[in-house]
């Protein structure tokens, strides 16, 4: 299936997530080419992406689709087709200050 989506960069995205979910590592997607491999993998099994979130909505045209099927949200959407990752390292910022706010919550719960 991925043959269809594209060439072996696709399979290389692919190799990345399934990898991550063995290991427990969050993945943020960032782009039409991972959201579309993201799509083929859930397609053969929905859980295979369970760790994976959105970086950010790509202007490309069926980016908010695919991650619609998805059933994710984008946790940025700022209108431009950036490219070379930037939504990723702006939403891992956004993830790491949840997380940390969250674990601070959590810690001042149980005291």
């Amino acid at each position: 299936a991925l043959r269809r989506v594209g060439g072996r960069e696709f399979a290389a995205i692919a190799g990345a997530i399934l990898v991550a979910r063995m290991q427990k590592i969050p993945v943020l997607l960032d782009g039409f080419a991972a959201t579309a491999t993201a799509a083929v993998l859930h397609a053969a099994n929905p859980a295979a992406i369970a760790h994976c979130l959105v970086a950010s909505l790509s202007p490309e045209p069926g980016h908010a689709r695919a991650i619609e099927r998805l059933g994710l949200r984008p946790l940025l959407d700022l209108g431009v087709s950036h490219g070379e990752a930037v939504g990723a390292g702006l939403a891992a910022g956004l993830v790491k200050a949840a997380a940390l706010t969250s674990s601070g919550m959590a810690a001042a719960a149980r005291t």
